[in-house]
């Protein structure tokens, strides 16, 4: 009987790897078929379901397609969208670049670190990579092509710094993740604090490693240029300071505990809207309106996804595919580092070919559990697979900033594109190796300022 029992048991376990397999090339087929993400995940689950469980499972789908919208900490989305997109059709970028390039104008390879600045401080302000790599990459771009920098590196700077939008919070990203996996919203943001900025610092640095020892024209354009007076420092400084306030103060009340989420990116984005009017003198009805309807085309499509992976997610629960590769993924190596190493490169590639959002609320569901299984802290892994995702943004065949690069740049090839960003996605596994390293680096702030969660 015990030896018929575990049979029995092996087979099931076979027979829902099997499952497994079909789910995921059924899932691949449809995503790469070019059908949008959200219609392509409702067609498979719904597909599945039927199939593997019978019509009967056609009466749970709009109650769960429901449920995976009806969250109060959803209104945070549409807000911060709100919030990123006043600011990227305001001069703030333009404001930002200027004033860094006349602060680091001393500095070999400033004016590619001034970019890179610029884009740390914009994607705070916008929580997009998209819009980061669009407002500074339009300025930047041409300013550093016309001051003797090489394309290569003009491009690769302003596409991988574009990719400090989904880490340096207020991100998207880490709010569709906190979704996905039921984590703390506030304590991803204050996570993603230290190590967007330590991104940003490596970044900063390779600039200054290429402009001091590769790119010789680096020294020579410092000293034919002209020195900005302290009037031009100074001058743009207040223009830049409010918005810079709001994003504090917004960070502020998040993880001090005054508001929630939801209310700290409606007050920040009310707030910003404020700042463009009197600042920039943006209060024209069509102005507002044009920001108002991008934003709302954007929070739905997001919307939209979150709902039919909420529903991709019980599907896969519904079938044991979570749970069957979870215990497969376990019991394929007992090193836990080497599991890990499987977890990235499937991450990696994943984000090759799909966006953010998709490779989260396609994959998360299946990989924290594994991850905590193993001992591992689901805010430092959310930091990681973050990390990851900004490595596909700027690798074809997807690679979402090289294609707006090559928007703003159409007389550079795409290859040279790639090519500079290259040693910027170096330093982003860099990066994920010092974490790995040194996971307090991550866990440090959130700790300090919210206490360690229980359980960890």
């Amino acid at each position: 009987e015990i030896r018929l029992s575990l049979v029995g048991s092996e087979m099931c376990i076979r027979d829902r790897l099997t499952i497994a397999i079909i789910v995921a090339v059924f899932t691949l087929i449809v995503l790469f078929s070019g059908i949008p993400i959200a219609f392509g995940l409702s067609f498979v689950s719904i597909t599945l379901l039927v199939a593997f469980e019978g019509l009967q499972m056609l009466d749970v789908f709009a109650e769960t397609f429901y449920a995976g919208l009806n969250s109060f900490v959803l209104l945070s989305i549409p807000m911060f969208i709100l919030m990123g997109m006043a600011v990227a059709h305001s001069p703030a970028g333009k404001d930002l670049y200027t004033g860094l390039d006349r602060w680091l104008w001393r500095v070999p390879g400033g004016l590619v670190i001034s970019n890179i600045g610029a884009c740390s401080i914009f994607a705070a302000l916008s929580g997009s990579s998209p819009a980061t790599c669009a407002a500074i990459g339009t300025m930047g771009i041409p300013e550093m092509r016309k001051r003797g920098y090489s394309d290569e590196i003009a491009t690769g700077t302003i596409a991988a710094g574009g990719t400090l939008g989904v880490l340096i919070p207020p991100s998207i990203v880490l709010i569709v993740y906190g979704m996905a996996t039921g984590t703390s919203i506030g304590r991803l943001f204050l996570s993603g604090v230290v190590p967007g900025f330590m991104l940003a610092s490596l970044f900063a640095i390779w600039a200054l490693i290429h402009s001091y020892f590769i790119d010789k024209n680096a020294a020579k354009l410092l000293r034919n240029r002209k020195p900005p007076t302290l009037k031009e420092k100074l001058e743009v400084l207040p223009r830049i300071f409010p918005f810079l306030a709001i994003i504090v103060g917004v960070l502020y009340v998040l993880y001090g505990g005054v508001a929630t989420p939801s209310e700290a990116s409606g007050v920040g984005a009310f707030l910003v809207f404020v700042m463009i009017a009197v600042v920039y003198k943006i209060y024209q009805p069509k102005k507002i309106w044009n920001i108002v309807k991008i934003s709302m085309k954007e929070s739905v499509m997001i919307m939209f996804i979150i709902a039919a992976s909420y529903l991709f997610a019980f599907t896969l629960s519904q079938l044991y595919v979570t749970q069957s590769l979870a215990q497969s993924m376990i019991e394929l190596s007992s090193n836990k580092w080497m599991i890990f190493l499987m977890v990235n490169v499937f991450l990696l590639v994943a984000g090759f070919f799909l966006p953010p959002v998709a490779v989260i609320v396609m994959t998360s569901a299946i990989l924290l559990p594994v991850i905590t299984t193993l001992g591992f802290d689901p805010y430092w892994f959310a930091i990681v697979f973050t990390i990851n995702m900004e490595i596909g943004l700027i690798t074809p065949p997807v690679g979402l900033n090289l294609y707006i690069i090559k928007g703003i740049t159409p007389d550079v090839s795409l290859s040279t594109i790639l090519k500079g960003s290259f040693p910027f996605m170096m330093m982003m596994v860099l990066s994920i190796l010092i974490l790995c390293i040194f996971p307090e680096i991550v866990s440090w702030l959130p700790d300090k300022l919210m206490g360690k969660p229980l359980g960890y």
